[in-house]
């Protein structure tokens, strides 16, 4: 059998995957038989390119291998252009004519889009495969090919059987033998190859600097569905090294390229995943810190009532800790907001950051500058809250002295 890392480097197909290896596997034990063979897979996974590496390692090799899309040829010439016409066999036929059959003689034809061959074309095809006979269009003299037929589609032949689009006969004899190509989903462990390749070959080829994909970028890639397959990622990466030129291509790049969404963010000072804008993650940060801030004044006016007795403090909330707090201070995982509203009770966010900077001056005596540190914020911003909620001629010492 065929040497499979000559086979894969001779025949340009990139990967290691288990699943391209399988397609690699089947090449190599056909490759030297003259049997017609099916590719199969979506568009874009690579079909021609398995074609031209199962012709290379053929025994006709040496002679030509003829690409035909029967897809992109009209039905009513697509005979003349498989089989040849004689002169005068239809308006515009000038000459005699040699078709792709007899072009290929010794060699290999590639049907690639064979679902789309018309019906009655299929007939005069089954007719190759088996004796190698055929003739030319408006000519009644039987001539003599030896091809080997590779064959490819997109399409399930299976189903277009049922439907009375694709001969039966002519489906059994194609798919004696077939390679079912993956789709780029399922070997997505290769886009880093296949990424590096083409952008390799496309820099050099067209003098871009080229400095890499940052890993982030390329793990943001894996993300992605690829419907296009390697077709589309090949005209993916060069399309961003034209319009990224000279930069490493970063995963802001790749979302705005493709189009792709912010994944969802993690925030560590929250208990759940958010998916949400900057303001309302940060309004809810910004919400909870005041709870808990009230939390600790609770605490603190709970150990100045007692003497100083030291009491059992409510912990800050950590991954794992909602179960410590007590019960009308937990926060609800299975609801969209992270506080509990039965917890704040009718308090909104001015209530709370009044309360919170309240009590924290009359822990301190009114001293203006420590409560400043202990609530985070600038003595200034202090002073300008203390005006904006009418603090001054409210708050008393812990002696019971007016301010």
């Amino acid at each position: 059998m065929i040497d499979l890392d000559r086979l894969q480097k001779a025949s340009g197909i990139i990967g290691n995957s288990d699943a391209i290896k399988q397609s690699l596997e089947m090449m190599a034990q056909v490759a030297p038989v003259d049997i017609s063979v099916l590719v199969t897979g979506e568009s874009g996974t690579g079909k021609e390119i398995v074609a031209k590496g199962l012709h290379k390692f053929s025994k006709r090799a040496q002679q030509e291998m003829v690409t035909v899309n029967a897809g992109a040829i009209p039905a009513g010439i697509i005979e003349s252009e498989l089989f040849g016409h004689k002169k005068g066999a239809y308006t515009g036929a000038g000459d005699d004519r040699k078709g792709y059959f007899e072009t290929a003689h010794k060699g290999t034809v590639f049907l690639d889009e064979i679902g789309e061959m018309p019906l009655e074309t299929q007939v005069k095809l089954l007719r190759v495969l088996d004796s190698g006979e055929f003739m030319r269009v408006g000519e009644s003299k039987t001539r003599m090919t030896d091809v080997r037929i590779l064959a490819a589609t997109n399409k399930n032949l299976s189903e277009l059987v049922q439907q009375g689009k694709f001969r039966q006969d002519l489906y059994f004899r194609l798919k004696t033998v077939t390679i079912d190509l993956p789709t780029l989903r399922q070997r997505i462990d290769d886009l880093s190859l296949l990424v590096e390749r083409f952008a390799l070959e496309f820099t050099r080829s067209n003098d871009i600097p080229y400095k890499g994909f940052m890993p982030e970028a390329i793990r943001r890639m894996k993300q992605y569905d690829w419907p296009g397959n390697v077709r589309e990622l090949k005209n993916f990466v060069e399309s961003i090294l034209v319009l990224e030129r000279g930069e490493r291509i970063t995963v802001e790049m790749v979302e705005q390229k493709l189009g792709m969404a912010q994944p969802m963010v993690q925030n560590q000072n929250l208990p759940m995943l958010i998916q949400q804008s900057p303001e309302q993650a940060e309004r809810e940060l910004i919400l909870r810190q005041l709870f808990l801030l009230r939390q600790d004044v609770e605490t603190i006016k709970a150990m100045v009532g007692q003497g100083g007795a030291p009491v059992q403090s409510v912990p800050y909330y950590h991954e794992g800790a909602v179960d410590e707090l007590p019960r009308d201070m937990q926060i609800d995982e299975n609801i969209q907001h992270s506080i509990r509203n039965d917890a704040i009770g009718d308090m909104n966010l001015e209530a709370l950051e009044k309360e919170a900077i309240s009590r924290t001056l009359q822990h301190y005596n009114n001293n203006r500058r420590a409560a400043a540190k202990s609530l985070g914020m600038s003595e200034r911003t202090l002073y300008r809250k203390i005006d904006q909620y009418d603090l001054g001629r409210k708050i008393k010492r812990s002696n019971g002295k007016n301010e």
